[in-house]
């Protein structure tokens, strides 16, 4: 753990239904008398979110989608996550690097070596807490999306690369069991809420 702030990431594929349980946890967390310090990834500061709009919309190499990403991390450690968690805050971020690594890395076969030199550079050793990794099926994730709202040009792509995105998360959790929390995203959202609520127990975040 951190020595003074904690630092929770939700992940998974697009379409998985984070958004409710983030805002569920961190209203749990303010209740119990915590700084939450809610943001997302890409995005989180002013320079990082002109950075989002221009990897969701524009269409550029999955090289290049790295270096946008990475540059907008490094802002949005410097400007907004180490701040918070050197003052002891709860940061709860919407996807972090894990996401870096299933989209352009599973998703876009992209050399993960590369990313793994970028991720040392950019965060010098930082890493979240706890990861609560949302696994869903893409031919499940798909139809809540289509269900949602126009997609963007990653949530377009198709259910191959859905399934590589999901297998290099899988990955992920595998190298580093410690970091992660697997939920079941293909349950009520009542079973959902009660896995993150036992994983919250057992890492004594409640």
């Amino acid at each position: 753990m951190s020595p003074t702030g904690r630092f929770i990431t939700f992940e998974g594929i697009d379409g998985a239904g984070k958004t409710t349980h983030l805002d569920a946890l961190e209203q749990a967390w303010r209740q119990a008398g915590h700084e939450v310090v809610r943001t997302r990834e890409p995005g989180g500061t002013p320079l990082a979110e002109k950075l989002r709009g221009l990897f969701l919309h524009d269409a550029m190499d999955p090289l290049t989608e790295a270096l946008l990403v990475f540059a907008g991390r490094r802002d949005h450690l410097q400007q907004v996550i180490e701040p918070a968690l050197a003052r002891g805050a709860w940061v709860l971020c919407d996807r972090f690097t894990d996401a870096t690594f299933a989209y352009q890395g599973g998703g876009r076969g992209f050399d993960l070596n590369v990313l793994g030199t970028l991720e040392h550079w950019v965060q010098a050793g930082r890493q979240p807490d706890l990861t609560l990794l949302f696994d869903l099926p893409p031919a499940v994730a798909a139809a809540r999306l289509s269900a949602a709202r126009q997609p963007d040009r990653f949530e377009a792509q198709d259910q191959a690369f859905f399934e590589r995105v999901r297998a290099t998360y899988l990955a992920r959790r595998a190298a580093q069991p410690e970091r992660f929390v697997l939920i079941d995203a293909a349950r009520s959202p009542a079973d959902v809420a009660e896995q993150i609520r036992l994983a919250m127990v057992e890492r004594g975040l409640a």
